[in-house]
């Protein structure tokens, strides 16, 4: 009963925090940890119970998206969803032993990852004329896409930089990010789906509040300064890190 409790927390304030700054896999993976699932069992779950808030955040700020690079929208779909499969396929053919020594090493980066894009990074001018070429902004968004559907951590801020860099305003740029996050884990979520062993009352408990968390916690949370927000993943991210490599 308390893992339901905990999972489902996590999964509405993960849901909102996506919707907002991004970092909701590092309070859902704990959470299913903590349930008893081992690492790759707890990647794979959180993947799934997140994947509806995903693809409701991405409907939403559709009209918003685009192309970028010189690529369309079309073309970074087709790179996301089979960059994802190709993922997918790695994580499931990963032995669980080896993927639980991984894990520490995968939030750890994400981490850092967030820490820098947050932190670090100057925002790109709304002129500014794009850094990235045609086929270096795909081949980067296959990387993305691969690495989303083997872990995910991180990857939000992975594809602002990556398609802000490619020509795309912010504004547009996250809307873009948040729909071909859940064309990457469509792939994903139907191979993990199709291989079977999902904790499926855990994922619904998750999937349920994460939507939830969406739309219901960015309204409280528009209210908190982003900093505050931004510093709270940091910390969650350190944290879970510095656990998970205790915990080896």
């Amino acid at each position: 009963m308390w893992g339901y409790i905990l999972v489902g927390i996590a999964g509405f304030l993960a849901g909102a925090q996506n919707a907002v700054a991004g970092g909701g896999s590092f309070l859902t993976f704990p959470a299913l940890l903590f349930a008893g699932l081992d690492p790759r069992a707890a990647n794979i779950n959180s993947t799934i119970a997140l994947f509806p808030a995903q693809v409701t955040m991405g409907w939403s700020g559709r009209t918003m998206a685009g192309g970028a690079g010189g690529l369309s929208l079309r073309t970074l779909f087709i790179v996301s969803i089979v960059g994802g499969a190709i993922g997918a396929v790695l994580l499931l053919a990963t032995p669980v032993g080896f993927f639980t020594h991984l894990v520490p090493w995968l939030i750890l980066f994400a981490t850092v990852v967030f820490i820098w894009g947050n932190f670090f990074t100057k925002k790109r001018a709304e002129d500014a004329p794009p850094a990235l070429p045609a086929p270096a902004a795909i081949a980067i968004q296959f990387v993305i896409a691969v690495y989303g559907g083997y872990f995910g951590g991180g990857i939000g801020i992975l594809m602002l930089a990556a398609l802000t860099a490619a020509g795309l305003a912010v504004r547009n740029a996250g809307a873009t990010k948040n729909v071909l996050a859940g064309v990457m884990n469509v792939a994903a979520v139907v191979i993990f789906v199709a291989r079977g062993h999902i904790a499926w009352g855990l994922v619904l408990d998750q999937g349920i509040t994460a939507i939830a968390g969406g739309y219901l916690g960015v309204a409280i949370l528009r209210r908190a300064p982003m900093n505050v927000l931004r510093i709270a993943v940091a910390c969650i991210g350190t944290a879970l890190t510095i656990g998970m490599f205790l915990y080896q």
